[in-house]
């Protein structure tokens, strides 16, 4: 039954999900830092492909993206989140994310932040533009290279999206991702 009563709701974060990320930077002296975000998102998907990242102006990645002009999103699978959670709880000023949680850093073909191995699909960008929303600065990254895992490709090289599983977060909570429904029809 449908009903059209609504009430009043919280306007915290109301559009969800989103995919979880963990954002990799790197310091003047080269020390990469992992930041775990809760949303990433794409701004523009063709003629450039332009991706989005908020990042509270106190948070330590905040000023190693704002100095470098490079980061990458790296998507975890679900069977990381606790070490998603961990890189969320401490600051790269006093930890070394990479070693303190058991992650694997990868070389990255055109920026200096590293890709993380343990994340199937990562998504190298330099910075566009910084924009002050709100409480958070809106970083907009030009991609410039996309890795994804060889398990998540079928023998043609297309993406098996029932390989995916990565994490998503909707009001203040991680999930899975859900079973396949349709696909859009271009």
């Amino acid at each position: 039954m449908v009903t059209t009563e609504r009430v009043p709701y919280e306007r915290t974060r109301p559009i969800f999900p989103s995919p979880a990320a963990l954002v990799t930077s790197v310091d003047s002296e080269g020390r990469p830092n992992i930041i775990t975000l809760g949303e990433a998102f794409n701004l523009s998907i063709r003629n450039p492909v332009i991706v989005g990242i908020a990042i509270a102006p106190a948070r330590y990645s905040h000023g190693l993206i704002s100095t470098s002009g490079e980061f990458v999103i790296n998507l975890p699978p679900a069977h990381l989140l606790e070490r998603v959670l961990q890189c969320g709880e401490v600051s790269g000023r006093d930890v070394n994310k990479f070693a303190e949680f058991d992650l694997t850093p990868l070389p990255a073909t055109e920026v200096e932040p590293p890709l993380i191995a343990e994340c199937p699909i990562n998504v190298e960008c330099r910075l566009l533009d910084v924009q002050t929303i709100g409480d958070h600065d809106l970083f907009q990254g030009e991609v410039v290279a996309h890795h994804v895992a060889p398990a998540l490709l079928d023998e043609d090289g297309c993406m098996v999206r029932e390989r995916l599983n990565t994490v998503v977060f909707a009001h203040w909570a991680f999930f899975e991702m859900g079973p396949l429904m349709d696909t859009w029809k271009d």
